[in-house]
């Protein structure tokens, strides 16, 4: 089975785009694994296990989020993050996956430092 990893942010926002500008080195170092760039939270439902690359606030390291009702757990948020965060807990809750793997890059992260991080992350993970 091809391990998938869906690719969130906005290629437009400097503050977002982080992870589709890692595309290329990820895809390089990881050859078996199909990174996609995700359009928007409808390309993970149905997926049994989904795999993430997004941008986070407030975290001092990439990090490995896994479980979704520590997303988006105060009141005010995003319109991106209410649509991410309300797909992978309603998936949840109706049983419609198993495991959620979110690689969480901190904004402003330098791109060398995010991309070791990264790659420190999937090697242990998938």
């Amino acid at each position: 089975m091809v391990v998938q990893v869906y690719c969130f942010g906005n290629p437009l926002l400097k503050d977002d785009r982080l992870p589709f500008e890692l595309l290329p080195q990820l895809r390089k170092e990881f050859g078996t694994i199909n990174f996609i760039e995700a359009s928007s939270p409808d390309d993970i439902e149905g997926k049994r296990e989904v795999n993430i690359i997004d941008m986070a606030k407030g975290i001092p390291k990439v990090t490995l989020i896994t479980d979704v009702d520590a997303i988006c757990s105060n009141k005010t948020c995003s319109l991106h993050d209410f649509d991410l965060g309300m797909t992978l807990k309603l998936m949840k809750k109706m049983g419609n996956t198993n495991k959620v793997r979110i690689f969480a890059v901190p904004q402003g992260y330098k791109k060398g430092k995010a991309l070791a991080e990264l790659k420190k992350l999937i090697k242990k993970e998938l």
